[in-house]
């Protein structure tokens, strides 16, 4: 490989997006005052490259511009869950787009002016495009020092190679199991990288103060997770460290732990006193945050001729990208759970984190469990044609119910999964033929189960503070993130529950890390149960507190208190109300002798899941309980196939997902439509092209297809199954990410029971069945 010095570069931005954002950007940028700076990041042309030198000369004369830093200056390393990660690229880059330094400006346009006159000298380097070719015993090493990377004790790297993490998962004997069974069935499946596509792109602004405070606004999922990586990072103390995040425009794991936030906090502590903003293009937003990872899913399945799986070898090899620091626990979540929602006594599985030169992978809606279903459902499909059996009836017959044991060891939670496959199956009238509507357009119905578990630390916990206000009316403060998901109502139902307050009458803030109680992440979907748990408990606080006072200042006893209608009522005492307004601040008055019982009303809870542990044999994954509890729901689709074009149209999807006990029934219906849509995105539509130099070819919506209001089903219909979860919130347990979970085996499960041929690699687009269809390669 040769050496090149290059103009540093900056991705440019996108016309429209700037014609469309300026005005806000300027507003924003006026409630920082005058003293706000402007950051522009210099950006690898390579996939892999040694950095042989930086000259920033040119740069610093541009008028405007304040400092030049590279990984010199600030040789800070960061990750969630292993550190492998710098803010600046030391001392090579391992992925095109990767910021190997950046300009402090006074106005954006100096900053990014400077930025491309900042000279990079690169020695390039082989560079590993996908797993397989990582895999290989010649590889070239993406991370020579892996041996030497902190990280979490669940996590199993192997030094001297690309395997950043290998979970395996043994249970009875595989080899035996296969032997006996009376089918066996064996193929490859494939699912490429995606993009989060939020709306709103990543954004930082950061400031340290002279008093050493330093304040950080982000968009994010996770603003403790992001103070705590901060003051891991930076070296200083988590009271030191402020972290503000209003409401997010979409998130969808993109926005979860810290990608370019670290810069701009890292970038505010070499300029005290000016608050400095870094604001990612479209460009950057695809190249440089987290892409949900490709997989290669080998699967090997064994039956009985009576429908039961008797074995299961699951061999997954993901390509995580250049770092991963956040994707390898995807990784590992999968690596625990690839069985799917079946009781299965012989498994063996392997989830291999593999690096390679393209962008980081990290957390995306599904958490893997989208990945792996896509070969999972697709292959039962047609291990029930091998065995003459109905497909919906095989996943009856295999469904994992309450006690049966988890891949793992522990028991299964109760769910209502056969609930859920028989209401779904009945929604789309499978077992009836429906008619083609044309010669050339054939229709065909698909059917997919799905699971989920929260992929969280054993010890990730929740924290609530409430208060009463003179009016009666309440605060909440938590920290988990309004993701337009319907998390604030949600918590807002759960205290009016307890307290007989209308939910208009409770306000629930936005995470501040300085006021707001302690929320690991808005991930995983989890926070419905978890926070859910915390505001329980910081409510019943409350109301124990209210119902004290009165059952101390009146003498009634406690057991016949109760609220109803914003008052306080004895079942001893038909004539008792009294209104919380009148004495959740100013007390309840002692009729005998006029003193005051009680005062201010506060509440604050906790949750953490005690029972939860990660502790298990590395070589078999048995033991401990690292799942909390699985979320578990079935689907059916209806689809029409033009034969001619190639060209898809769904005519109905019904998703029946077990939400333990909807707070928000509406809140879950939403979650179903937009996981529908968002899940038939990935199997008919998107797609992250690379090139052989690992660019990346579609980095804006113009190349990149996202599905609008016009690609949405013909008709969705929302199950909602009710088994409760005992240490939920009222029952519930989490929905969020698994409505997308079973559309990509859904489409092609369909599209096999129309016109007969299997795609076994996404997405599955009308060029691509086309081409299957008239014989060619596509």
């Amino acid at each position: 490989m040769g050496t090149h010095t290059y103009v540093g570069r900056s991705t440019p931005r996108i016309d429209g997006a700037d014609k469309v954002t300026g005005a806000a950007r300027f507003v924003d940028d006026l409630a920082f005052g005058p003293d706000l700076l402007h950051a522009e990041v210099v950006a690898s042309p390579h996939a892999h490259a040694r950095i042989l030198a930086i000259d920033a000369h040119r740069a610093e004369q541009v008028p405007g511009v304040v400092r030049v830093l590279t990984g010199k200056d600030l040789p800070f390393s960061f990750g969630l869950y292993m550190k492998d990660r710098h803010v600046f690229a030391r001392d090579r880059v391992r992925f095109v787009g990767e910021q190997v330094a950046a300009v402090i400006a006074r106005t954006p346009k100096a900053a990014t002016r400077a930025a491309r006159l900042v000279d990079v000298t690169y020695e390039e380097l082989p560079a590993v495009l996908d797993a397989a070719t990582a895999l290989a015993d010649d590889a070239e090493r993406i991370h020579p020092d892996l041996a030497e990377y902190p990280h979490v004790p669940w996590f199993y790297p192997h030094p001297d190679t690309n395997i950043a993490h290998w979970r395996k998962l043994r249970k009875g004997d595989v080899e035996a199991a296969f032997a006996d069974a009376d089918v066996v069935l064996e193929d490859t499946y494939t699912v490429p990288r995606y993009a989060h596509a939020a709306i709103e792109p990543h954004a930082v602004v950061a400031q340290l103060s002279h008093a050493g405070r330093l304040t950080v606004w982000t968009a994010s999922q996770s603003p403790y997770t992001q103070r705590h990586l901060f003051a891991e990072a930076l070296g200083l103390s988590h009271q030191d460290i402020r972290v503000i995040t209003p409401y997010v425009g979409g998130g969808f794991g993109g926005k979860a732990g810290v990608t370019m936030e670290i810069i701009g906090a890292a970038l505010a502590t070499t300029v005290r006193g000016h608050p400095v903003k870094l604001h990612w293009s479209r460009e950057q937003e695809f190249a440089n945050t987290y892409q949900r990872q490709g997989v290669t899913a080998h699967l090997k399945v064994g039956a009985r001729h009576d429908g039961t799986i008797t074995a299961l070898r699951h061999t997954l090899h993901w390509d995580a990208g250049a770092y991963v620091e956040y994707g390898a626990n995807v990784v590992n979540a999968a690596g625990i759970s690839a069985t799917g929602p079946y009781r299965i006594d012989n498994v063996h599985l392997d989830s291999l984190c593999v690096y390679t030169n393209l962008p980081p992978g990290g957390p995306y809606r599904g958490f893997g469990y989208s990945e792996f279903t896509f070969g999972l459902e697709s292959h039962l499909d047609r291990l029930a044609d091998e065995l003459g059996l109905d497909p919906v009836e095989l996943r009856r017959r295999n469904a994992i119910v309450e006690g049966d044991d988890l891949p793992y060891g522990a028991p299964m939670n109760p769910s209502g999964l056969r609930e859920a496959i028989d209401r779904a199956a009945a929604a789309i009238d499978w077992g009836v033929v429906e008619p083609d509507p044309a010669p050339h357009v054939k229709v065909g119905k698909g059917f997919a189960a799905f699971w989920k578990a929260p992929a969280m630390p054993p010890n990730a916990g929740s924290a609530a503070f409430l208060k009463f206000n003179e009016d009666g009316s309440v605060n909440i403060s938590v920290s988990g993130m309004e993701l337009g998901q319907g998390y604030l109502t949600a918590m807002a139902q759960i205290a009016a529950e307890v307290l007989a307050v209308p939910p208009a009458r409770i306000r629930v803030e936005t995470p501040d890390t300085d006021r707001n109680g302690y929320e690991w992440q808005t991930v995983a979907s989890h926070v419905t149960w978890s926070s859910g748990n915390a505001v329980l408990a910081a409510a019943t606080e409350a109301r124990e507190q209210i119902l004290d006072a009165v059952h101390r200042a009146h003498g009634h006893e406690m057991a016949s208190l109760y609220l109803e209608d914003e008052e306080v009522r004895s079942t001893d005492d038909p004539g008792l109300a009294l209104p919380l307004r009148e004495i959740v601040v100013d007390g309840v008055q002692d009729p005998r002798d006029g003193t005051f019982k009680g005062g201010p009303v506060v509440g604050s809870g906790r949750f953490m899941p005690e029972f939860a542990t990660t502790r298990s044999d590395p070589e078999t994954g048995q033991g401990g309980k690292p799942n909390v509890h699985y979320t578990v729901g079935a689907a059916g689709l209806v689809l029409e196939v033009d034969v001619e074009t190639g060209k898809l149209n769904v005519r109905k999807v019904a998703l029946a997902v077990d939400a333990g006990q909807a707070i928000n029934p509406v809140a879950v219906e939403g979650q179903i439509l937009g996981g529908v849509l968002q899940g038939l995105a990935t199997v008919l539509y998107e797609d992250l092209r690379f090139d052989d130099a690992g660019r990346l070819l579609n980095p804006t919506f113009t190349d990149y297809k996202i599905p609008t209001a016009l690609d949405i089903p013909d008709e969705v219909v929302p199950i909602i199954v009710e088994v409760a979860q005992p240490d939920g919130p009222f029952g519930a347990r989490g929905v969020g990410e698994h409505t997308m979970i079973p559309l990509a085996p859904l489409v092609a499960n369909a599209i096999e029971d129309a016109v007969g041929v299997r795609l076994t690699a996404m997405p599955i687009t009308a060029e691509r069945l086309f081409l299957t269809l008239d014989g060619q390669p596509d």
